[in-house]
């Protein structure tokens, strides 16, 4: 199962289970603003930064 981590790996801004972020295929999630920042590229793996999908905020974490 997909981790949803709760912060930005960058800036710590919140990240809701349900809002719009940004992983990479090893799972860093970073915020809109970093994403945007950092041009969709992971700074940890320099992989593509896709949106992250939304999980339903009464499901099971």
């Amino acid at each position: 199962m997909l981790e949803m981590k709760r912060h930005c790996e960058h800036c710590q801004q919140a990240l809701a289970g349900d809002g719009e972020a940004y992983i990479c295929s090893y799972e860093c999630s970073f915020c809109v603003d970093c994403c945007t920042a950092f041009s969709a590229t992971c700074p940890n793996c320099a992989g593509e930064l896709v949106r992250r999908p939304r999980r339903a905020t009464d499901a099971a974490e």
